[in-house]
């Protein structure tokens, strides 16, 4: 058979060993399975079976286990003597202990490199979602970018991003009649949103230096490639922003990447844990997107793994594109647990040997009923299959050699300080400050004309002519129609937004 990982076996008493090929890794995957049934250790072993073929991963750790990838297993670990009945029971005949290379980032910047984006390149679609704007709020916001991206206003933290809705505030009867209604209730609530993001640590997530993807897709000197683990324990703190982060990323590889179709394996490997938080009271609209960057974004090389408790986390339409699957025990005590069972099993391709709903629920901690897909990209018969151990360290390694890690990278040095450029802040404050100077310039001529009249008019008995001085209203109105007239043209070339509203890297 082609190149694969391999995921487990089951024994004497049963049929097959269970890989994963990888040229049908692109397909996608599920790992599902109630709290404490294996989860994270066939996420492990998947990390590594695809770093050792030499593709790139990306996985968040919400549990702070997954940076054991970094070094490797203990022959005196407690565990060793289970783990090398398990690799002689399913016939794993040259299982060793192993490190894997391993990166580390932190959005906050405090367990790895710091992870950042800019305001322009998130886009409103998933900074709406981020801040659980309704439909007013989010055509709102819509206006903003439209209006940054017309007038060339680089939009990259969250400074930038208030000091545009204050001036569409300021502007918001011009815009109006361009855009339709702005309305300042739906500012002062977007406003609020993102003073309640920055409590939440979001401000450091917006700015630069900006992540470039190809740091994400790495091989070291061995050709393994690079593991790649977002520290998402504290960022589940803010679920919402922990589904934006990865969302965004999955959608900067989706309009970044070129088209290479299917290949003997993957470019790189996503694991979306924690899968039902992208979905959970999600628009029907980013559902739809989600869908389709899933269904596409195989066709550059990338492969999407869900892992979440209950394949019922997922709707339907992605569930059905993920065609390698590993399912760990789900508990039916309810009716809507029995419920849920079935529907699981009913996905799977029968196997006569067992009933494949009976399996799912019976089966124990680091087994599962497994589906890969084969050559021809259909669903492989299930399998009741023991997860193979992992090569690396079970659990959390130790601060410092984490402290090591993160300051030998390669990536040292290039993310750890923010960079505050010139942006639409500080352009708005300069033309606020320029218009402020004009005006009191209008000002100063008008006086100066007032008096001259006034002098030229003394002793002649006659009041002087009625100044036509402009009062302040009419200066502002002045000012509000130049800035519509900058706005109905651009003043370069416009922008272009993707699927999922962010930046096009060609821009």
């Amino acid at each position: 058979m082609a190149e694969g990982i391999f995921i487990g076996g089951a024994g004497a008493e049963r049929e097959l060993p269970e890989w994963l090929r990888l040229d049908r890794a692109n397909r996608h995957g599920l790992i599902a399975g109630a709290t404490g049934t294996g989860k994270t250790v066939t996420l492990q072993i998947l990390a590594e079976g695809f770093s050792a073929a030499g593709v790139p991963v990306v996985l968040s750790d919400v549990k702070g286990d997954l940076s054991g990838l970094a070094a490797a297993g203990r022959s005196d670990f407690r565990l060793h003597e289970a783990f090398a009945k398990r690799a002689a029971a399913i016939g794993l005949s040259d299982y060793s202990y192993n490190a894997f290379p391993v990166t580390f980032w932190d959005v906050f910047g405090h367990q790895g490199h710091a992870l950042r984006t800019t305001i322009a390149e998130m886009g409103p679609l998933l900074l709406a979602r981020l801040l659980e704007l309704n439909e007013v709020q989010e055509g709102v916001l819509n206006v903003a970018f439209r209006v940054a991206d017309d007038q060339g206003l680089p939009l990259l933290d969250l400074d930038d991003l208030r000091a545009l809705l204050a001036w569409v505030g300021n502007n918001r009867g011009e815009l109006s009649l361009q855009f339709g209604h702005v309305a300042p209730a739906s500012l002062g609530a977007i406003q609020r949103r993102l003073l309640m993001l920055e409590t939440q640590g979001a401000a450091m997530f917006f700015g630069e230096p900006a992540l470039d993807l190809a740091d994400l897709m790495r091989t070291d000197n061995q050709g393994r490639g690079q593991i790649n683990i977002l520290a998402a324990d504290a960022l589940m703190g803010a679920p919402r922003l922990y589904a934006s982060v990865l969302l965004w990323l999955l959608s900067e590889l989706f309009e970044t990447l070129p088209e290479v179709g299917d290949e003997d394996r993957p470019r790189l490997v996503f694991f979306f844990d924690e899968a039902h938080l992208l979905f959970d009271n999600a628009p029907r609209v980013l559902v739809e997107k989600v869908e389709q960057v899933a269904r596409l974004i195989r066709s550059k090389g990338v492969g999407v793994y869900f892992v979440t408790q209950n394949p019922d986390d997922i709707p339907g339409d992605v569930l059905g594109q993920l065609g390698n699957r590993v399912q760990h025990a789900l508990r039916a005590f309810t009716a809507r647990d029995r419920q849920a069972l079935a529907r699981a099993a009913e996905t799977y391709r029968p196997n006569p040997a067992f009933d494949i709903a009976d399996a799912i629920r019976d089966v124990g901690v680091g087994e599962a009923v497994t589906s890969m897909l084969t050559e021809k990209a259909a669903p492989g018969i299930a399998q009741r299959t023991l997860i193979r151990p992992p090569s690396s360290q079970l659990g959390p390694i130790a601060p410092e050699l984490r402290n090591s890690l993160i300051a030998a990278s390669q990536m040292a040095g290039k993310y750890d300080h923010a960079i505050d450029r010139d942006s639409a802040h500080e352009i708005l404050a300069r033309r606020a400050a320029e218009a402020a100077r004009a005006a009191e310039a209008m000002d100063h001529e008008a006086e100066d004309r007032e008096f001259r009249r006034a002098r030229r008019y003394s002793g002649s008995g006659r009041a002087p002519a009625r100044s036509r001085r402009q009062s302040p209203d009419s200066i502002g109105a002045a000012l509000g129609q130049a800035l519509v007239k900058e706005l109905s043209g651009t003043t370069g070339k416009r922008l272009v937004r993707g699927l999922l509203g962010g930046l096009f890297k060609g821009r």
